[in-house]
């Protein structure tokens, strides 16, 4: 028997230092001994050149078959470790990356792009479900058995078909259940190949951005307004301008269109996030008129107007006028559930084509089971009788939460947030940190958001909380606005000295 001498070749010492063994990780000696060998010359214990034994001595040292050496050595031919030559088989030539110098202190941080330093974090986890976070709906309150229905059905017609890519602008039975939805709810004037299913809101702003925007181009955004599309423009490397929101929405400087001319104009003029103002006619109709003047695209954010409680529901820009240069988004995860990821983009009819090309090529149609499923949700009434019931509940939540702020909150605040959706606003003192607030609330389970973390400038009118009832219960109110009322006493300076309810406060 052929027997490998590691002292004549102190270099090849580690490959007999420990025993190839099967372990519990069930790793095959193979497998075990190709790892030793790579890790070697990766770590440069076998530098360029070095020479292995051959297969036979090597396999009669360590006690396994030639075999599985032999195949050791192809695997790492075929990766580019070893290679084949007169003189036997030898480590490749390979020039490793010089390692950066690391301590405790200074570790070596990877550099992201210049983009990602315009974002500001999130305070919420992701998957975070605690009371009084806006943006989830009552999700024990959907009819899930009539969502299951549906996805069965859906998976039984489409079989093995619905495993395939789909048409990379959504499955046309859903945009054709959406169209007709779209217009009887929102007024809005659409066909089915103006549509695009996106995997969410999110998907559908990125999408525009994309669509009619060139890196450096301007982009106005509401401020405050929502987070996600000011983080699509920035990774679309737009110069993003706040634009303020007045008590009727979007409130755009006669200046600013000469001053800082956008191509992109993002706005949610039903329900403005999260200030809840409406956009006034008068203002969508001089918004769409400039726009078109100054050749700009407008987003219109829809993302919960479906959720009004006083009235009719309030009709979206997009349908105001013939061949409005809107791209109209929706969503529903404030409408059915959030891990649905579906959501919707209406082109305008003359970008419909131009932008087939560009679709295709960077969509690419997925979740088709759920797609077909959410077809037939809509058609089947399943998707109305829903919205209705959600309408009364949050109706009812938002009364709640109004009460208890009224009895409860004694630090001078203004409340906003409208007549509509799943959250309200509350604007508080400048010198009263709603940063720290909101830490604090998360430490007896609660999760209102900071109003500031909505805001790009720093103005005294953008401190307060946006508080979330979508998701919560009638009945925990009371006990959460008592304990959060308390948390705005301890961070409010005159708060010590209050001790009225009546102190001052009033309603917007």
């Amino acid at each position: 028997m052929l027997a490998l001498d590691a002292s004549a070749d102190p270099v090849l010492d580690f490959l007999l230092e420990t025993p190839l063994v099967k372990d519990r990780s069930g790793t095959s000696l193979q497998r075990q001994l190709h790892q030793r060998i790579r890790g070697a010359i990766l770590e440069g214990r076998l530098p360029s050149g070095a020479r292995l034994p051959g297969s036979r001595a090597l396999a009669a040292s360590l006690k396994i078959s030639r075999n599985s050496v032999t195949a050791v050595y192809e695997l790492l031919g075929a990766e580019g470790y070893i290679a084949p030559s007169r003189q036997g088989t030898r480590v490749s030539l390979l020039e490793r990356p010089a390692e950066r110098p690391r301590t405790a202190r200074h570790a070596a941080v990877p550099e992201l792009a210049r983009r990602a330093a315009q974002l500001r974090e999130s305070t919420l986890a992701a998957g975070d479900t605690l009371p009084l976070r806006p943006g989830v709906p009552a999700l024990a309150r959907f009819p899930l058995s009539a969502w299951k229905r549906c996805l069965d059905r859906a998976v039984r017609d489409a079989g093995v078909a619905g495993l395939s890519y789909g048409n990379p602008q959504g499955e046309l039975a859903l945009r054709e259940a959406i169209m007709r939805h779209l217009a009887v709810a929102r007024g809005v004037r659409c066909e089915p190949e103006q549509i695009v299913i996106t995997e969410g809101a999110q998907e559908a702003l990125a999408c525009c951005v994309r669509l009619v925007t060139n890196p450096g181009d301007t982009a106005w955004v509401e401020d405050p307004g929502y987070r996600g599309a000011k983080t699509a423009m920035a990774c679309g490397d737009l110069d993003v301008v706040p634009m303020p929101v007045d008590e009727n929405g979007l409130n755009i400087p006669e200046t600013a269109w000469t001053a800082h001319t956008p191509r992109l104009i993002y706005t949610s003029p039903s329900h403005q996030y999260p200030t809840g103002a409406v956009l006034t006619a008068a203002r969508r109709l001089d918004l769409i008129a400039n726009a078109q003047r100054h050749g700009a695209w407008i987003v219109e954010d829809d993302y919960d107007s479906e959720y009004r409680h006083a009235g009719e529901l309030v009709g979206a820009m997009q349908g105001l006028v013939p061949q409005a240069p809107v791209l109209y988004v929706g969503t529903f995860s404030k409408t059915l559930f959030p891990s649905l990821r579906l959501g919707f983009l209406v082109l305008p009819a003359a970008l419909a084509t131009p932008a087939a090309a560009l679709l295709r090529e960077t969509l690419r149609g997925g979740h088709r089971y759920e797609q077909l499923a959410l077809a037939e949700f809509i058609e089947s009434g399943q998707f109305s009788r829903h919205l209705g019931r959600m309408r009364r509940l949050y109706k009812r939540r938002q009364d709640a939460l109004r009460a208890a702020l009224k009895q409860y909150l004694d630090v001078p605040h203004v409340v906003a947030g409208g007549d509509s959706g799943m959250h309200l606003t509350i604007r508080l003192p400048a010198d009263c940190s709603d940063e720290r607030i909101a830490q604090a609330a998360r430490a007896y389970d609660m999760a209102p958001m900071p109003l500031s973390r909505f805001a790009l400038s720093a103005r005294p009118e953008n401190n307060g909380l946006v508080i979330g009832y979508g998701n919560t219960s009638e009945s925990l109110f009371v006990p959460l606005i008592q304990r959060l009322a308390q948390l705005i006493r301890d961070e409010y300076p005159a708060g010590k000295t209050a001790s009225s309810p009546t102190r001052k406060r009033r309603s917007a």
